[in-house]
């Protein structure tokens, strides 16, 4: 039997971003641990929590990468993004200043990371409706109309919080299972590239990740 740190047959880097005080870290901190802090400090650099899921028959391990609103931490964004194949592009719906600012967020992102990256539009908070300032039906169809997914979510009360982590991670699952149809030969498969120079970003038959800071 192998150890808990093998028992996994992908691993998704998925990360996180979007202005300060959306509710980056505690939707992290509700999707792997269960736990929401009504005092969370802003992030200081980058950190990353684990959660393994099952998606289908295969058992994958999503690494959740957090970081303090990169517009403090410019000089790591291009270390930050590598490898990922999903983010979640994060705003508060009580703050429309935060979702203005996604279309800046998504062109960061683009730089960085891969094209084909799977990407989710989340609109946290909704356990402050009362106070919305961003009408979902404008979130919804921003992401429509820029393939996004979109979903909205609380991390105080754990409202869709499950959902929208496992909605990208089977996205993202299914287009490596396409990819692994075109490219059976390999053990690594990349979502993105065919650029052998390229950093892959998942790795599968059990071996440990390949992200690196």
């Amino acid at each position: 039997m192998g150890s808990p740190e093998e028992d996994y047959n992908f691993v998704f880097k998925v990360v996180l971003i979007g202005e300060s005080g959306v509710g980056k870290t505690n939707l992290l901190s509700r999707f792997t641990r269960n736990e929401f802090n009504h005092d969370s400090r802003t992030t200081i650099g980058v950190e990353f929590s684990t959660r393994t899921i099952l998606v289908g028959d295969a058992v994958v391990k999503a690494q959740i990468w957090d970081t303090a609103g990169l517009e403090r931490y410019r000089a790591i964004t291009s270390a930050y993004y590598r490898g990922a194949v999903g983010a979640l592009v994060v705003f508060d719906i009580t703050k429309h200043q935060t979702y203005d600012v996604v279309d800046r967020w998504l062109k960061e992102l683009y730089d960085h990371a891969e094209a084909s990256i799977v990407v989710m539009l989340v609109g946290n908070k909704t356990d402050l409706a009362q106070s919305r300032e961003v009408p979902m039906e404008e979130a919804k169809m921003f992401a429509d109309n820029n393939g996004l997914l979109f979903v909205e979510t609380s991390a105080l009360d754990s409202t869709n919080v499950e959902e929208a982590f496992e909605t990208i991670l089977k996205e993202i699952f299914y287009k490596v299972q396409k990819q692994k149809q075109r490219s059976s030969q390999s053990n690594t498969v990349s979502l993105a590239s065919e650029n052998p120079a390229s950093t892959a970003p998942v790795q599968v038959e059990r071996r440990p990740c390949c992200v690196a800071l």
